[in-house]
């Protein structure tokens, strides 16, 4: 498998020179921009970061540029979500003979299942639960400690600081949620990505799309979900900021709800954005969420 032949290829750790636009320190890729937010986060500007899927972007429909390669080529740490998340990854591996350090930021997450028609598969979007945040954080900073072992120290106390962001930051969702009966928890979104999310904090999310954006949505599909919001009288439905905004308008006009958003799932927003960042993009979101669903 190719996952496996990139795995086996990884050789000592490397601390190579700045090249290729970065700017000091480690050089870093990331796959897409939440990743790339921990990172930098870690690395403290110690590590130079580069996001191979920039702000508002969808890493499902990524093609990798030969930029990309000769970048990866030359960088000392590839961070990567898993779970299925980049499909493209493994081959760019493969064309950058890619030889540094490798870590997987969702290694020690307990993986959810998702339908998909008549197929089951994992859903990628392991960062939506904070909690599983966190694990990423200790991933990231053990990849950091391979690659560059004289700041291993920093990278752990790092993290250690950032988790503890991110601790509460859960307690502060979880908090908001508290007043909102469990079952008036609903909301639809573009696509599937708020499944974790979802399962801490007792939401239900109802999604036109299946878990990737490259999925059409089914005309039954669309009729049942359609059907479902004007039955439960569902008051918004959520764009997200990287992906086609004609079936949620279709479903507005459908069904009388109001298009809300833009969400942040898959990709960060523009460092002038609302969401430049990992924390502020899942209190951003939340604070969208509890908006649509207090009561009138």
């Amino acid at each position: 498998m190719r996952r496996r032949s990139l795995l086996t290829g990884m050789l000592a750790p490397l601390a190579l020179q700045p090249t290729h636009g970065w700017a000091a320190g480690i050089s870093a890729i990331a796959s897409f921009s939440i990743l790339a937010d921990m990172v930098r986060r870690i690395g403290d500007g110690l590590v130079s970061v580069i996001s191979l899927v920039p702000p508002d972007a969808d890493v499902h429909m990524y093609q990798p540029t030969g930029a990309d390669s000769r970048a990866l080529t030359a960088a000392a740490l590839l961070v990567e979500n898993g779970l299925g998340l980049e499909g493209w990854i493994a081959r760019l591996g493969e064309a950058a003979d890619f030889r540094a350090v490798l870590v997987v930021a969702s290694n020690g997450v307990t993986p959810r299942m998702m339908r998909e028609g008549s197929e089951t598969s994992l859903d990628p979007h392991a960062w939506q639960d904070p909690r599983n945040g966190v694990i990423y954080a200790r991933d990231i900073a053990e990849g950091l400690a391979k690659a560059d072992p004289t700041h291993a120290e920093t990278w752990r106390a790092n993290a250690a600081a950032f988790i503890a962001e991110i601790e509460r930051t859960d307690a502060w969702i979880a908090q908001q949620f508290a007043p909102i009966p469990p079952a008036a928890r609903r909301i639809i979104t573009t696509h599937d990505a708020f499944g974790y999310y979802g399962d801490r904090y007792g939401v239900s999310f109802l999604a036109a799309e299946g878990i990737s954006t490259d999925a059409e949505p089914s005309a039954k599909g669309i009729a049942a979900l359609v059907a479902q919001i004007r039955r439960e009288k569902v008051r918004d439905v959520f764009l997200e900021n990287m992906t086609d905004p004609r079936i949620t308008r279709m479903l507005a006009r459908e069904t009388g709800a109001k298009v809300s958003g833009p969400l942040y799932s898959d990709a960060l927003s523009k460092p002038d954005g609302p969401a430049p960042d990992y924390l502020t993009m899942l209190r951003y979101n939340t604070s969208w969420f509890i908006r649509a669903l207090r009561p009138v």
